[in-house]
């Protein structure tokens, strides 16, 4: 058994919404990082590439609100803390 599966359904919740706000902020980074190399020797990202960043990055920032707002949800301290241990 998961620690997770141990946490009520706005703790399950807020757990998901960690684990999507880390996906999407490794994908915007990685991202980010594979521009940085190709365009290291000169140049620039181009209008689909950009346009491929702020998308990525859009995202991200939804993910963050709803995991800002799926934390906000969970009420009780001990779970909050559980919840703090298994996203560190």
């Amino acid at each position: 058994m998961q620690p997770e599966d141990n946490l009520s359904e706005a703790g399950k919740i807020a757990h998901q919404a960690f684990v999507d706000m880390s996906d999407s902020k490794r994908q915007h980074f990685d991202y980010l990082e594979s521009l940085e190399v190709k365009y290291q020797s000169g140049g620039a990202p181009n209008l689909v590439e950009n346009t491929e960043l702020e998308k990525l990055l859009a995202i991200h920032d939804k993910n963050v609100a709803a995991f800002t707002t799926a934390m906000a949800a969970v009420k009780d301290p001990e779970e909050k803390q559980i919840l703090i241990q298994l996203i560190s």
